[in-house]
């Protein structure tokens, strides 16, 4: 059954939400998505609500406006933060900083529909000046400020070459999408490249028929978390 919700809610940007810990508090307890939606009808005055959207909110599919989200936690019996999720887009974090993007476009110098634009996409066009004062408006930490440019997978590609090539030949790529310093970089690439090798050495030096299947298993595994393993290693060298 298609969900059906007033206009104004459709393009309506809320805050970023965290659909698992919604689905998890409604299991605890014991209600059902219809028993959500009657809720948010009879309690919260939202008529619209029906099971399919509450389930829609739970699968991600669809994002819950910041009223809704508090009338949410008022049938779940939580607070509104803890159906918060954390950040990730540009949208996002200028929604957690309460903040509208007209006086973001206006401190980075941008036109307003040019900044809504990236918003939008998803796709930053700033230049180093203007991400250093999105970086202080939005207080943003290093890797939300790779994730906010949309860097994410750039990052994550380019750390992979560095791991299973040599890693001192992505150095300056790096560097040039990372507000990190040259030396504080070639320390945290040579430390993954050292970790990702000698996982896969150790892995094959076990020996048995399996080995090689095991070491390609612990390869990927690696690979796939290579900027959480990149973001803990800078944090540790850093503290």
């Amino acid at each position: 059954m298609p969900v059906h919700r007033p206009l104004s809610h459709t393009h309506q940007p809320g805050p970023p939400f965290d659909a698992l810990a919604a689905r998890r508090l409604r299991a605890a307890l014991g209600m059902t998505p219809d028993h959500v939606a009657h809720g948010l009808r009879a309690s919260f005055g939202l008529p619209y609500a029906t099971a399919e959207l509450v389930v829609s909110w739970e699968r991600a599919t669809m994002s819950p406006t910041g009223p809704e989200l508090t009338a949410l936690a008022g049938v779940l019996w939580c607070s509104p933060a803890e159906l918060t999720g954390r950040p990730r887009t540009l949208r996002e974090f200028r929604i957690a900083r309460r903040l509208a993007p007209e006086d973001v476009a206006r401190a980075l110098g941008h036109e307003f529909p040019a900044y809504l634009r990236m918003e939008e996409s998803g796709r930053w066009r700033g230049t180093d000046r203007q991400c250093a004062v999105l970086t202080e408006l939005l207080g943003l930490a290093p890797p939300d400020l790779i994730a906010v440019t949309g860097r994410e997978a750039e990052l994550a590609e380019l750390l992979r070459s560095a791991v299973t090539t040599r890693w001192q030949a992505y150095t300056k790529p790096l560097g040039k999408i990372l507000p990190l310093d040259r030396r504080p970089l070639e320390a945290v690439l040579q430390q993954l490249h050292h970790s990702y090798q000698g996982q896969m050495t150790a892995t094959l030096s076990w020996g048995g028929g399996s080995a090689a299947g095991d070491a390609g298993d612990a390869g990927r595994d690696f690979l796939d978390r290579i900027t959480d393993h990149f973001w803990t290693t800078v944090e540790k060298n850093s503290g």
